[in-house]
């Protein structure tokens, strides 16, 4: 047994990658909800790991602006051990290139540990995970800072597990099955909505290509998980980092202003989403649905599939509806309109979760088979090119029968 835990302190003791670091996101001195969102889950993941593995690993939250100390108490009480913040008047705004070089600076910056896990300080190289938001600015400083730092991405994860996997592969194992421990298994929907994958950020083990790929890091997507509540009591390190930036600049920001999402469905009372039924006829059917949803004075949402432009149409209608503002479900935006109507969309899992509240939902769909049937009130059976036509003629007639009694 002495045997046994000797060895396991000395693993222990040469493991270069430490804490999930947590890139935080704030405006205007308030910090973004995915950021408490992903300490959260953070919080939940580490304090699993270290229970698993005992282990006494960190939630790291990294902050970058300027005038920035007060939210860092704030991030203690959502869930980060530690904070490290740059405080610069250079960070003032998001600027890409900036933000990389520092994040990367801090990453691997061993000095930090002295403060943070100083039983870590003699081995870290670099942070074990990395999270960052799936937003505009997440998704581009995400792929920047681990490219800086040599590893592998997975983008707009909303499931996370880390697990011990016995993996066999050609080029990372040379064929032999290799257990790898402490593995984030990043999941994300597939293109068709109805399936997961799974995402592995794995070291190259074959000998002769050997290579190790760390942090292993993502980018998630807001609204996945649930933030933790605010412990006012939580204690935890706080320590100011001196960036290293460069002033010669291509760039500098002297003012921002924030565009709000072009689609407001929080005040909608009716939304029309359509999906992958569109196909035989795309151009066609996209404006039969926007005739329905100006009648009836609703607002247009998609399904992610659609988002990545999978048909060919006018720059027009690709423009204002293929966008990703529209898509609602866990990739997108959450709706509770009073009517829901699912045109040409089969019902995956990730769509459902962003219109469930609906109060009545009516779908059409030639599949009686299709899983949107399950969270229907109305189901009409058959094609869209079909039924909308008729939906129409029939709302015109009606709307100018109303209109002569008014008369």
């Amino acid at each position: 047994m002495s045997v046994s835990v000797s060895q396991e302190k000395t693993k222990n003791d040469i493991e270069k990658y430490r804490h999930i670091y947590v890139i935080i996101e704030h405006f205007e001195g308030k910090i973004i909800p995915v950021t408490l969102e992903m300490l959260g889950e953070a919080r939940r993941l580490m304090d699993e790991f270290n229970q698993k593995y005992n282990s006494s690993e960190k939630v790291v939250a990294v902050v970058l602006g300027y005038n920035v100390r007060q939210l860092c108490n704030d991030l203690v009480t959502y869930g980060a051990d530690s904070v490290i913040y740059a405080d610069h008047e250079e960070l003032k705004y998001p600027i890409n290139d900036i933000d990389t070089k520092i994040i990367a600076q801090i990453a691997k910056d061993a000095e930090i540990m002295k403060k943070i896990s100083p039983e870590y300080e003699k081995t870290f190289v670099k942070p074990r995970y990395m999270f960052f938001a799936a937003d505009n600015i997440g998704r581009h400083l995400s792929s920047t800072v681990l490219a800086e730092l040599d590893s592998g991405l997975a983008s707009d994860i909303n499931k996370l597990v880390i697990s011990d996997l016995d993996i066999r592969h050609e080029h990372k194992t040379k064929g032999q099955s290799i257990r790898y421990e402490k593995v984030l298994e990043m999941y994300r929907p597939d293109f068709s909505g109805f399936l997961w994958t799974t995402i592995l950020c794995l070291d190259n083990k074959n000998p002769e290509i050997f290579r190790e790929y760390h942090p292993q890091g993502c980018s998630i997507i807001p609204g996945a998980f649930k933030p933790i509540e605010k412990d006012s009591s939580r204690k935890g390190t706080i320590v100011e980092y001196s960036p290293n930036i460069d002033h010669n600049l291509k760039i500098k920001i002297l003012n921002r202003r924030v565009i709000k999402k072009t689609i407001d469905y929080e005040t909608c009372k009716i939304v029309v989403s359509f999906g992958r039924g569109i196909k035989d006829n795309p151009e066609q059917n996209i404006k039969l649905v926007e005739e329905f949803a100006e009648l009836i004075g609703a607002e247009i949402g998609i399904t992610l599939p659609l988002s990545k432009k999978p048909y060919q149409i006018s720059q027009q209608l690709d423009s204002k509806y293929m966008i990703v503002d529209r898509v609602i479900g866990t990739s997108g935006s959450n709706v509770m309109p009073s009517l829901y109507i699912a045109i040409g969309l089969s019902g995956a899992v990730q769509h459902i979760s962003g219109m469930k509240d609906s109060e009545v939902v009516i779908s059409i769909n030639p599949d009686e088979n299709s899983p949107i049937i399950d969270e229907s009130d109305i189901f009409i059976k058959g094609r869209m090119e079909d039924v909308l036509p008729i939906l129409i003629d029939q709302i015109k007639k009606q709307m100018s029968t109303v209109s002569i009694r008014s008369n």
